[in-house]
């Protein structure tokens, strides 16, 4: 059974590199508060679990008084909601979605960013046509590796039940674990923000080049029919 079946996307680590913006509005957050700027992969190991989880780290890190969080937050947002000069999509990724979707796959993405700056980032690479479904940080109460997002996004993309025909790609260990709870395969992206061996972590299969998604995911429902991981 090979038709077509909803593909939902990470954004951060997965689809795009988005560490050195997210680096530089946190830098420039600790400057102007004459605090020690934190180096890039240190602030890379922070990201994947939404803006509040990134800065409870970035707190811890630089022991920080948490009376400061809601300033240091606002502040930071401030700059993320359109902080795109830095970013850079993954080699391969924007013609990997393009020939999912004229395969016939419904795509979506459903990430821990906020929704404003998701919504900035999918305009400036011009993903915007290719993704109408889009769940953020935002959207629910709850974020991955809660299932709900995930849940949601399907479910608005035609995939429910209590295991949907349907995909998953993401990088992380909260992609993982969520799409685990779904539960759906989980394709995991190797060259993104994950600090746990893959290994380690559920998966259905891995790919570290954009070029390999679209067979993977063929031979991934070939063989599955995507009915569980």
């Amino acid at each position: 059974m090979n038709r077509p079946c909803p593909i939902v996307f990470d954004l951060d680590g997965t689809l795009i590199d988005s560490a050195p913006d997210i680096h530089a509005c946190v830098n420039a957050v600790l400057r102007e508060n004459d605090i020690a700027p934190l180096p890039l992969d240190r602030v890379r190991s922070f990201i994947g679990g939404g803006v509040d989880l990134l800065w409870t780290r970035v707190i811890a890190a630089c022991a920080i008084e948490p009376v400061h969080r809601p300033a240091l937050i606002a502040a930071f947002m401030a700059r993320y909601h359109d902080a795109t000069a830095l970013t850079r999509l993954f080699p391969g990724a924007i013609e990997a979605l393009g020939r999912l979707a004229d395969a016939g796959h419904p795509l979506g993405l459903c990430t821990n960013k906020p929704m404003a700056p998701t919504r900035v980032v999918l305009d400036h690479f011009g993903l915007s046509h290719l993704m109408p479904v889009v769940i953020g940080g935002d959207s629910l109460p709850q974020r991955k590796p809660d299932p709900a997002p995930l849940r949601l996004a399907l479910a608005q993309l035609g995939a429910t039940g209590d295991a949907p025909r349907a995909l998953y790609v993401g990088d992380s260990e909260f992609d993982a674990h969520c799409a685990a709870a779904v539960p759906v395969p989980f394709l995991i992206y190797s060259k993104g923000y994950r600090m746990t061996p893959i290994d380690e972590l559920p998966h259905q299969a891995v790919f570290d080049h954009f070029d390999q998604l679209p067979g993977l995911v063929a031979a991934t429902i070939a063989g599955s029919d995507v009915s569980a991981p």
